[in-house]
C-alpha cells in the first residue's frame, strides 16, 4: 500500500512543477529558454511512471518509481547546465541557445529569451526558475531514492 502513496507522491511532485512552469509561462508571461523547455521532460515521464506505479504491483511500482528517480536525476543534469549557463561559467550546449545572426546568412532559429538570461519567478528575489528547479529536482529525487532504496518489507 505504501507503493500507491508515494507513487501518488511523485505524480503530484511532478505535475505541481510543471504547473508551476506552465503559470509562469501563460499567467506571469515570462518565456521560456529551449534549456526551460527541456527541463519539463523528466517532469512529464515522472508523471507517466508515477501513473503506471500506481496501477502495478508493489515489485514492479518499486521498479518504475526507481526509474522515475532515474530520469530526476537528468533533471538535475539539465538544471546544473542551465544554472552554469546563467552564471556564465559556460556556453548552453543547445544550439538554438546560441544562435548568432550572422549578415547574408539564412536566419537562424533565434529563442525569444536567450538561455543565459535568469528569469525570476519571484521579482527581486535573486534566485532563477533553473535554481529552483535544480533544488526541487534535487530534493524530489532524494526522496525518491531514499524509498527505492529502502529494503522491503515482507509480511508472513
Amino acid at each position: 500500500m505504501k507503493h500507491r502513496r508515494v507513487a501518488t507522491l511523485t505524480l503530484l511532485a511532478a505535475l505541481t512543477a510543471l504547473a508551476v512552469a506552465y503559470f509562469a509561462q501563460d499567467v506571469m508571461q515570462l518565456a521560456p529558454c529551449p534549456l526551460c523547455l527541456l527541463e519539463r521532460w523528466p517532469y512529464r515521464i515522472a508523471a507517466v511512471l508515477a501513473v503506471l506505479a500506481l496501477m502495478a504491483r508493489p515489485a514492479g511500482a518499486r521498479v518504475l518509481l526507481a526509474m522515475a528517480a532515474i530520469v530526476m536525476f537528468g533533471d538535475i543534469l539539465i538544471a546544473g547546465v542551465h544554472v552554469g549557463v546563467e552564471s556564465g561559467w559556460w556556453p548552453s550546449p543547445l544550439p538554438e541557445c546560441n544562435a548568432m545572426l550572422v549578415p547574408g546568412a539564412p536566419l537562424p532559429m533565434v529563442p525569444a529569451i536567450p538561455c543565459d538570461r535568469p528569469v525570476m519567478l519571484i521579482p527581486h528575489v535573486p534566485i532563477s526558475m533553473a535554481l529552483m528547479d535544480f533544488c526541487y529536482a534535487l530534493v524530489f529525487t532524494l526522496l525518491l531514492l531514499s524509498h527505492v532504496m529502502r529494503k522491503p518489507r515482507r509480511f508472513k
